[in-house]
């Protein structure tokens, strides 16, 4: 018998999602109740649905009332390290995104991911619109790789017509800042850019900071909570 949860907390529910006739792969539907809208979230490219930031974060958006479904990419499915091709992440984005709205069809649909699962979710959008998904939100967007400052991977962020949320640590070695902000104001008022002060690209902050780990998921939370609820965002969204 399993420990009660504690309170204010929903228990994830095991789900399958079909990519295609030959894929399938596994996912975690939690709904709080009552619940004002749903993020379909991806995770990285190094760490699967189960990670403790994931975990952690569903959790904490389901206590401000936004349900999340987080998903497995194939290769996590299968064990392995290597990423899926992007037309095989692509389709995996667009599959749970669908398997979102057979689960909730009457919530506002959200999406995004950590690290490389946002990146793919945006390419997904750029390339054709995800279903009925208002806006995009990123956790760690991977501008370019560790010390190699480019801004080449988000050339397809042009294409993307959505409301865009970036959510940043001023440590993360992947998105120097001196690139992001200038490509964050260059997508104009569709563009929102958070930046949290000490924390790395896995938003892990220093002892020495002042805060813990669990105290900037805090934040991040929050500031998903209140993007998603902006009524400045959702005009953005109608208008898209």
């Amino acid at each position: 018998m399993q420990p009660p949860l504690p309170a204010g907390l929903v228990a994830a529910v095991p789900v399958s999602i079909a990519v295609s006739d030959a894929v399938q792969v596994s996912g975690l539907w939690q709904l709080p109740v009552p619940a004002r809208a749903c993020l379909v979230l991806a995770h990285g490219a190094g760490a699967g649905m189960h990670h403790a930031f994931m975990a952690g974060l569903a959790a904490e958006l389901s206590a401000r009332a936004v349900a999340t479904l987080r998903y497995q990419f194939p290769y996590m499915e299968r064990g392995g390290r290597r990423p899926d091709p992007p037309a095989l992440c692509h389709a995996t984005v667009r599959a749970a995104v669908a398997s979102a709205g057979a689960l909730a069809p009457t919530l506002p649909r959200f999406a995004g991911g950590k690290s490389f699962g946002g990146r793919m979710t945006s390419q997904a959008q750029a390339a054709a619109p995800l279903e009925q998904v208002r806006g995009l939100i990123f956790l760690g967007f991977p501008l370019h790789a560790a010390g190699r400052p480019d801004a080449a991977r988000a050339r397809h962020l042009a294409a993307v017509q959505l409301p865009m949320l970036f959510l940043q640590g001023t440590r993360d070695q992947l998105a120097a800042p001196a690139l992001l902000q200038p490509l964050v104001e260059q997508l104009g008022q569709r563009a929102t850019l958070r930046m949290f002060e000490n924390a790395d690209h896995s938003f892990h902050v220093p002892a020495t900071s002042g805060r813990t780990d669990e105290q900037l998921r805090d934040e991040l939370t929050d500031a998903i909570a209140e993007w998603i609820a902006s009524p400045s965002r959702a005009a953005d969204a109608a208008g898209s």
